[in-house]
């Protein structure tokens, strides 16, 4: 039941949502939402039930009735790792029984690329730009896609432009986001319109990191913006760990940079499973299949398994 409280919550916590927008949505007199948040005003039973399917069109069910654990794969920087973390991760949970969709928020369409799907009909854009049902695609049990391509690239000034248009990956998830026990978004490398939105979807953030000092060039940066987008749009998000990816533990170099990360980014988790370095799993991208559909034995397949039970025992 939709209440007065649950309102002023709901915009609380998403306060680019413009509340002259929701009012002539919900054909509310002007004025009575922003009257509402500072206590000058009590939203009746008329105003409420005016607002409710307004609210759900803009999240509120994700708000009230959460399923899913929602996570960002984010760096700055391209190469380290974010596609192949989503797309064997990803399968990895399906394995263990949770039911996982990912996301492809690059315009690049790698992750849709490694599964087969290189020019998808319906892709995200068309959620992000037209307010239509985000597109699904069934790989495997428990294991499905929401695909895009080099449209998605074309559509990120009109995002910007749009209002609240860094809400509409939120609100295409809400509606589905109880079929699923984790969704993963796939972001570009770049702290732009698509990696905000991705933000602002997910509870929590997964950072891939190589053991490289070019890799750790700028990382700062990254965190900021995670703080920004919490602290400012997304109250929920919260950086679910660190990843070290592509990692030769034979390199001193790789070594020395672990030690470095763990002692310079202590005061975030870093997962204990490292992803090493493996010929593998470059190959089941470029045969469109996941590392377990190519190569179950090899250590790119260990790896992941082990970074899926660990990610899901907490």
């Amino acid at each position: 039941m939709l209440t007065h409280e649950k309102v002023v919550s709901f915009l609380k916590q998403n306060p680019a949502l413009s509340l002259s927008v929701l009012e002539k949505e919900a054909q509310l007199p002007s004025s009575t939402l922003s009257k509402s948040l500072t206590g000058d005003r009590q939203l009746n039973s008329k105003h409420l039930a005016g607002l409710y399917p307004i609210l759900v069109k803009y999240g509120f069910n994700e708000f009230t009735n959460p399923r899913a654990k929602i996570i960002s794969v984010v760096n700055h920087k391209g190469g380290v790792g974010k596609t192949t973390t989503t797309l064997n991760l990803g399968k990895a949970l399906s394995k263990l029984g949770y039911r996982v969709l990912l996301i492809d928020m690059d315009s690049q369409g790698n992750l849709s690329q490694s599964l087969g799907h290189d020019n998808p009909e319906k892709q995200v854009v068309q959620s992000l730009l037209k307010g239509e049902q985000l597109p699904i695609c069934h790989i495997a049990e428990n294991y499905d896609l929401a695909p895009s391509d080099l449209e998605l690239a074309y559509a990120d000034l009109e995002l910007v432009q749009a209002v609240g248009g860094v809400n509409q990956l939120k609100n295409a998830i809400a509606p589905i986001r109880g079929q699923y026990d984790y969704i993963f978004i796939d972001c570009p490398p770049a702290l732009n319109i698509f990696t905000n939105s991705a933000l602002v979807a997910s509870t929590g953030c997964l950072v891939t990191l190589q053991p490289e000092a070019s890799a750790l060039k700028g990382v700062n940066n990254l965190f900021d913006r995670i703080t920004q987008v919490r602290d400012r749009i997304n109250y929920e998000l919260a950086i679910e760990g660190i990843v070290l990816t592509m990692v030769d533990s034979r390199l001193k170099v790789h070594r020395d940079m672990i030690d470095y990360i763990k002692g310079s980014l202590s005061n975030f988790k870093i997962f204990s499973t490292i992803i090493r370095q493996n010929v593998a799993i470059k190959e089941s991208q470029i045969a469109q299949q996941d590392i377990f559909e190519y190569a179950a034995e090899s250590n790119g397949a260990q790896d992941y398994f082990k970074l899926a039970t660990e990610l899901s025992s907490y």
